[in-house]
């Protein structure tokens, strides 16, 4: 049989997916490995705190298979002004508003280099774990940005000018809360206890239980009626 190039594209399609080490992520992964994408995930050490996400996030790729997994090192200590990356407290039981987690422009930066990347494999398909519901209320989460990035991401480069690819960024988990976010996980066979959350872990790793995220993931888990396996401090 002879194969034509669309009919080569959909027997093997390859995406780049963003891969922090978290329950989103690792979530996108999983669905993006169900629609049969053969993925490269990609990694950011940016000065975080919490860097025991790095070590879930290599984990997570061994565990579903990924084609290559690298891990891009940047400091965003150099800039700060936020609870993951500059000397403030991380912020316990809860917060309004946008919280001092924020780390400023970081979905931009890390989807910069995605598009990078894709380009250089000459993919289309770049997925991203963003939540709109269930989230810390990131501006960067949001579906306007997500479709005002890909607009950029079209504009800006030369494979997609030349009609070479078409950049679509896949946001799967942006309208789920963060129990069907799980329950779909569970059902693609993920295991959670691969993935880490908190922001503010200790010494061993444990999460604090209080943080926003951490807060976050147990009622997850708790209105998903699955248990969590994350060991707290």
């Amino acid at each position: 049989m002879c194969y034509t190039k669309s009919m080569m594209e959909q027997i093997s399609k390859h995406a780049v997916v963003l891969l922090s080490g978290g329950i989103d992520s690792a979530t996108a992964l999983a669905i993006a490995r169900s629609q049969g994408y053969h993925c490269h995930t990609l990694t950011f050490d940016y000065g975080q705190r919490h860097r025991i996400e790095l070590e879930a996030a290599q984990h997570i790729a061994q565990y579903l298979g990924v084609e290559e997994h690298r891990v891009i090192r940047l400091d965003l200590r150099a800039f700060g002004h936020s609870a993951l990356t500059d000397d403030i407290e991380v912020p316990k039981g809860g917060t309004v508003g946008i919280p001092v987690t924020y780390v400023p422009a970081r979905n931009t930066i890390f989807l910069a280099y995605a598009l990078a990347w894709a380009e250089v494999l000459e993919v289309g398909d770049i997925f991203i774990g963003v939540n709109a519901v269930d989230y810390s209320g990131y501006p960067d989460c949001r579906p306007e940005y997500i479709l005002a990035f890909e607009r950029m991401a079209n504009l800006a480069t030369k494979a997609s000018v030349e009609d070479k690819i078409s950049i679509h960024i896949h946001t799967p988990l942006i309208h789920l809360t963060k129990a069907e976010i799980i329950q779909e996980g569970t059902v693609l066979g993920l295991d959670y206890s691969l993935t880490h959350s908190c922001y503010d872990p200790d010494e061993k790793g444990r999460a604090c239980g209080q943080c926003d995220s951490c807060l976050l993931r147990k009622k997850g888990f708790a209105e998903a009626s699955i248990a969590d396996p994350t060991p707290y401090q």
